[in-house]
C-alpha cells in the first residue's frame, strides 16, 4: 500500500505531527510505502529526515487563510500527489483537511480526513468557529471517512451536519516505553512536588492559569516544556507571581519521557482541544493527570481514579486539585497507578494502528468495488527535489 500524508505544519512537532511519524514508522516497518507533505521547512522535516520517511515542504502550505496562496498549495499538493502515485492520501489538521481534500477530489483519489480537534470547537474565537463550521459541511462529503480523536469531536460533528456515516472515533494512542522510564509520583525526597506541562505556549494552551493555581502552592515546583509565541509572557508572568525559583522552561524536548519519569504529577490547562497525546504520555509513565475539560480531553481521564477535570478556566479548582495531590503520596500512586493500567487497556499505539489501518483497506475495498475515477498521470521520477 501506498500512502500520502498531508499536514500543515513543520515548525512545531504537535499531536498531529507526532500521529503521523508514527503511522508513517509503523507502516514502512509493515512493508508499505509512504511520503509526508508538509509545511515550509522547519523541526519536523529533520524528524522525518532522520527517520528515513521521504517528505516535501510545500512553502504556499501556511496556516493563515490566503486565497492565492491556498490556490497555490493545492495546485503543489496535486503535483505531490502526482508524483507519488499513492494507493490514498491521509490528511491532518484543519484548512489542510480543506486544500486535500479539494486536491484529491479533483483527481479522483480516495482520502481520509483526521481531525485532530475541529476548528469549529467551543473555545475557539466566535468569527473562526462559524467560518470552519460552514467550511466543514462543505468539504465533508470529499472525504472517504472521517477519523475523529475523541468522541466529543465525532459528536459535534454530527451536530454541524456532517453524516454520521463517514464520521468514526478512534482515540489517540502512544507506544508503550521501557520500565526505566515509569514515574514514581509517591517517591518524594526533597518534599518538591515537580509537576510538568507539555504544550506549546500558543492557543489554545493556558499557561497563566496553571501558573496562577500554582502560586500559592509553595510545595510545587513546575517544569513547563515547550515552544512558542508565548513563551516570553509566561517567563514574565511567573517573575511577576514570586514563581521564578520554581518554574523551569526547558524548551522544546525530545526527552518527554524522561522529563515525565522524574516528575510526581501532570497537568493540561487548555482553551479547548482535540484528544491530547501528552495526557496519554503522562498516562503511559504512570503520573496521576489534571486536565481541562474542553473537547475530547476528559476521554482519558477516570474522574477520582486516573486523574482530575477542570472547568475551563477554572483557576480555584484546580488549585484545589492540585493542592490535594501534592499533600497526598498515597493518592498520587494509587491515580498514576490507574492510569498506567488504563493507557495499557485503551491507548496504545498497536490498538490505535490497527483501527486506523483497517479504515484504510476498507476505504481501499470499496475503490477496488467500483469503476475505477483515478485521473492520475504517472510520473516517473517520484523526487520532489
Amino acid at each position: 500500500m501506498r500512502i500520502f500524508f498531508l499536514i500543515a505544519r513543520s515548525d512545531t512537532i504537535g499531536g498531529a505531527n507526532v500521529h503521523v511519524r508514527d503511522m508513517g514508522r509503523a507502516l514502512i516497518k509493515h512493508g508499505h510505502e509512504v511520503f509526508v507533505c508538509t509545511g515550509p521547512e522547519g523541526p519536523f522535516c529533520q524528524t522525518l529526515d532522520d527517520l528515513g520517511v521521504p517528505f516535501y515542504c510545500c512553502p504556499t502550505l501556511q496556516r493563515a487563510i490566503d486565497p492565492i496562496q491556498d490556490t497555490r498549495a493545492v495546485l503543489e499538493i496535486r503535483r505531490a500527489i502526482l508524483r507519488f502515485q499513492p494507493d490514498l492520501v491521509s490528511i491532518h489538521s484543519s484548512k489542510t483537511g480543506i486544500l486535500g481534500r479539494m486536491a484529491c477530489w479533483s483527481m479522483g483519489i480516495p482520502c481520509i480526513f483526521t481531525v485532530h480537534g475541529w476548528a469549529f470547537t467551543e473555545g475557539v474565537p466566535r468569527t473562526q468557529r462559524r467560518l470552519y463550521s460552514t467550511l466543514e459541511r462543505i468539504f465533508a462529503p470529499l472525504a472517504k471517512r472521517i477519523i475523529c480523536v475523541s468522541e466529543y469531536d465525532r459528536s459535534i460533528a454530527m451536530k454541524n451536519g456532517i453524516s454520521s456515516h463517514r464520521l468514526l472515533c478512534i482515540h489517540n494512542g502512544m507506544p508503550d516505553i521501557c520500565t526505566e522510564l515509569h514515574a514514581r509520583p509517591g517517591s518524594v525526597d526533597d518534599g518538591i512536588i515537580r509537576l510538568v506541562m507539555v504544550a506549546r505556549f500558543d492557543i489554545p494552551k493556558d499557561h497563566a492559569a496553571l501558573l496562577y493555581a500554582c502560586s500559592d502552592l509553595p510545595q510545587v515546583h513546575l517544569d513547563l516544556l515547550g515552544d512558542g509565541p508565548n513563551l516570553n509572557a509566561m517567563r514574565e508572568l511567573a517573575a511577576t507571581l514570586g514563581m521564578s525559583d520554581r518554574v523551569r522552561f526547558p524548551g522544546y524536548r525530545t526527552d518527554v519521557a524522561k522529563v515525565m519519569s522524574d516528575a510526581h504529577l501532570f497537568a493540561l490547562i487548555s482553551h479547548w482541544e482535540g484528544f491530547p497525546l501528552t495526557t496519554i504520555e503522562a498516562m503511559r509513565a504512570g503520573l496521576p493527570t489534571v486536565v481541562s475539560d474542553v473537547g475530547g480531553a476528559a476521554e482519558a481521564v477516570m474522574e477520582g481514579i486516573t486523574g482530575y477535570t477542570i472547568p475551563r478556566g477554572d483557576v480555584g479548582r484546580l488549585r484545589e486539585r492540585l493542592r490535594k495531590l501534592s499533600d497526598d503520596q498515597v493518592l498520587r500512586q494509587r491515580m498514576g497507578q490507574a492510569g498506567r493500567e488504563r493507557y495499557e487497556a485503551e491507548f496504545t499505539f498497536d490498538r490505535m494502528f490497527e483501527q486506523t489501518f483497517s479504515v484504510y483497506k476498507e476505504v481501499l475495498q470499496e475503490e477496488i468495488l467500483k469503476p475505477s475515477s483515478k485521473i492520475l498521470t504517472k510520473i516517473p521520477d517520484k523526487n520532489l527535489g
